[in-house]
């Protein structure tokens, strides 16, 4: 059996999702993302199991090396997004939590009306 077009096959195909996966997250699609992970990492784990059989062959290796280094690149911009996306999920929960203290603050004062007291000797 030659294991190449098989390689070839997995390869591409984790090289499709790794392009759909940074055009989701381009476009902010975060749940569809998460989704096409799970594919993403059952190919992953399919190529793992693919080499273990068979080893690839140098030949095999140099021919699957561009289409490694587009996945790779595809992985890196995902990530890079991802991190983007965490720090401004992290920006937002600043907001909510200081948002949350200045209510918890003022909720306990809410009803009351506060008058000036008078000063002695006036």
């Amino acid at each position: 059996m030659n294991i190449a077009p098989q390689l070839l096959t997995i390869y591409q195909q984790l090289l499709v999702l790794s392009q759909s996966m940074l055009r989701l997250a381009s476009e902010e699609k975060w749940d569809e993302l998460i989704e096409m992970e799970v594919d993403y990492v059952s190919a992953v784990e399919v190529l793992a199991q693919s080499t273990r059989v068979a080893p690839m062959s140098a030949q095999t290796q140099d021919q699957l090396r561009p289409v490694l280094r587009h996945i790779l690149d595809n992985e890196a911009e995902v990530k890079s997004l991802l991190q983007s996306r965490m720090a401004e999920l992290s920006s937002l929960i600043g907001q909510a939590t200081r948002q949350q203290s200045v209510n918890k603050a003022y909720s306990g004062v809410s009803g009351v009306v506060l008058f000036p007291q008078e000063s002695p000797g006036v």
